[in-house]
């Protein structure tokens, strides 16, 4: 079976629209049609169903893509690291959360790319339970995220601890900032239960989101509070678009970095876990440039 007929399934799950799924492959919405019947054909089962002018998946469909995902991963990595060879030693693949590559991750690729010579790096953003799946086929050679991954073929250690305030967009007092537009973030699992203890009696938050750039960007816009990286918000505190609420304890998370024990680039990625162990948060590159470009004007 050509790869390029799982590729294409993947697309027109991802657009729901065999037209756009062409239009992304390049190619002929035909042709979009002959590989997803030459899938079907192959497993003897339908796997979209038309709903009026959407295209949804059958369960048939739904149980296919984790797999089809794993070949298409799988087969770039291998051709990757195939023609890396003649370059470099060895290719490390490094996925976090989108959390995690807000408030850590971003400046740490920075450094370790600058450390280590002779190193090709694949970042990757994905959920824990990707991470996890991923690490156990051997597509993905570092996890880093806010839980430890629990298996017995990966290990996990902590390599960093990080931050979180409450800050808001107007001073005010914590009560306050809890009840009135206040955006949940989902730092982990740990921290949602810390947090149902610490704020048993709140109301339900205003927004919930697993993305703690998209509430920053919110409470910026729109007003309300939110915990968050102090690393992150800092340069807000200081030009005065955000208070932090002093009544409230910071919260310290911890992060964790998982690779399978029988990894065969165990060594690198000892190298890599040491470097990541000794490199400080800071204020993420972006959000650098804005202040610096602020002073300048």
């Amino acid at each position: 079976m050509d790869i390029k007929v799982f590729k294409t399934f993947l697309e027109v799950v991802r657009e729901k629209h065999f037209g756009r799924a062409a239009d992304n492959l390049y190619i002929t919405q035909a042709a979009v049609s002959a590989r997803i019947k030459q899938l079907e054909a192959f497993f003897d089962t339908t796997l979209f169903v038309r709903d009026r002018n959407a295209i949804k998946l059958t369960s048939a469909g739904e149980r296919l893509v984790p797999y089809g995902e794993t070949m298409v991963r799988t087969l770039d990595q291998a051709k990757t690291e195939l023609l890396l060879t003649k370059d470099y030693a060895v290719q490390l693949t490094i996925a976090g959360t989108p959390n995690i590559w807000d408030a850590f991750l971003q400046h740490w690729l920075s450094v370790v790319t600058e450390e280590l010579q002779g190193y090709s790096f694949c970042a990757e953003v994905l959920s824990l339970e990707q991470m996890t799946r991923a690490q156990m086929e051997r597509t993905l050679d570092i996890g880093v995220s806010f839980d430890p991954m629990k298996t017995d073929e990966i290990a996990s250690q902590q390599v960093a601890m990080l931050e979180l305030v409450l800050v808001c967009s107007q001073p005010q007092s914590a009560s306050n900032a809890l009840t009135q537009g206040y955006v949940y973030v989902d730092w982990g699992t740990r921290f949602a239960s810390e947090h149902a203890e610490r704020h048993a009696k709140m109301p339900p938050p205003y927004l919930r989101t697993s993305n703690g750039q998209i509430a920053l960007n919110f409470i910026l816009e729109k007003g309300g509070a939110a915990y968050l990286p102090r690393v992150v918000v800092t340069p807000f505190l200081e030009s005065g678009q955000l208070y932090e609420v002093d009544a409230q304890q910071p919260w310290y998370r911890p992060v964790y970095l998982s690779y399978r024990k029988d990894a065969v680039a165990i060594k690198a990625i000892s190298k890599v876990a040491r470097l990541i162990d000794k490199t400080e948060p800071l204020t993420p590159f972006v959000l650098q440039q804005a202040g610096d470009s602020n002073d300048a004007e």
